[in-house]
């Protein structure tokens, strides 16, 4: 795979020419415009909820479904239909096994159509506005998300620069309880220009995507979206392991606890709210409406306990 310069074409080792990276680098300075690239697998039970939002706040969403085995790809159609915007959404299939993170993904050559350095950069090569945004099929934007998208698209038109964003974990027992997370996590890099400079490189663990230095970085509110993990769902099966005690991973550490305490009734950590809906309105939906202020609740000290958030 050849990265020299403003090369827009990229091979893949086994040559398969229907799946070489085409990239489409947008060079206008006045140009505008977010695309949220969503890379996912069996997240038809998420997308009902994260989809309506980023279909919203954005200009175009593409989603790459890498071999589904759960209508991933209908129920994507079938929101982007209901909210009246199947015109934002591109649907893309990658029918390639990629390898899991950690041992597996360090094992594969990262010009490999395995390798999930290469889906990556094959998944956002698609993007044709000035900058690109890194969705996951589990991120739901709040309702202050979707406006702060909404404002940042204009405000960045003519500049170059990134995009950090943090989230929140939140655990979903049932239609009626979750658990979230309050424990500060890292603002990641989430979005940047669409541009020969911004490129995934292959990391220990996982595919890494870094600001070049000197870029400037806009640091988005702690209430703009939060991650859904669901307890009886295979969490980390896109892991090739899971000992994450052996790892430098803190975050992925924390989440690998969490998730494991509360599902088997044990007493979750410091720092995690239990959230209990109102009769009749799902607990993902209830979410969307306090998050922000569960985030602002969160750094006060003496409401740092586990509560109930009904009210």
């Amino acid at each position: 795979m050849t990265e020299a310069g403003d090369r827009r074409e990229w091979e893949n080792r086994e040559g398969l020419e229907e799946y070489a990276i085409r990239w489409n680098w947008v060079t206008e300075p006045s140009s505008s415009g977010f695309t949220a690239v969503l890379r996912v697998k069996n997240e038809a039970r998420s997308l009902p909820w994260v989809l309506p939002g980023i279909l919203r706040s954005v200009e175009r969403v593409v989603l790459v479904d890498n071999k589904s085995t759960d209508d991933t790809a209908e129920v994507a159609r079938r929101v982007a239909r209901q909210e009246g915007l199947e015109e934002r959404l591109q649907i893309l299939s990658y029918p390639f096994e990629v390898s899991r993170c950690g041992p597996e993904h360090l094992s594969t050559y990262p010009d490999s159509v395995h390798s999930l350095t290469y889906f990556y950069n094959w998944s956002f090569s698609h993007v044709r506005t000035r900058y690109a945004l890194k969705w996951d099929g589990d991120m739901v934007l709040t309702p202050e998300g979707e406006q702060v998208l909404r404002e940042l698209s204009w405000q960045l038109e003519g500049v170059d620069g990134a995009i950090a964003m943090p989230r929140a974990p939140v655990y979903v027992m049932n239609e009626r309880v979750a658990y979230l997370d309050t424990f500060p996590g890292k603002a990641e890099p989430w979005g940047w220009r669409n541009s020969p400079a911004y490129t995934f490189k292959k990391a220990f663990d996982w595919e890494l995507r870094l600001p070049e230095p000197g870029d400037p970085v806009v640091r988005l509110p702690d209430f703009v979206c939060f991650e859904l993990k669901w307890l009886e769902a295979e969490e980390f099966a896109h892991w090739s392991h899971t000992d994450f005690k052996a790892t430098i991973n803190a975050r992925k550490r924390r989440e690998w606890e969490l998730f494991h305490a509360l599902r088997e009734g044990r007493s979750p950590p410091e720092g995690v709210l239990r959230v209990e809906s109102p009769a009749g309105m799902h607990v993902i939906e209830h979410m969307r409406d306090i998050y922000a202020s569960l985030k602002r609740r969160a750094h006060t000290p003496d409401e740092k306990q586990p509560v109930s958030a009904r009210s």
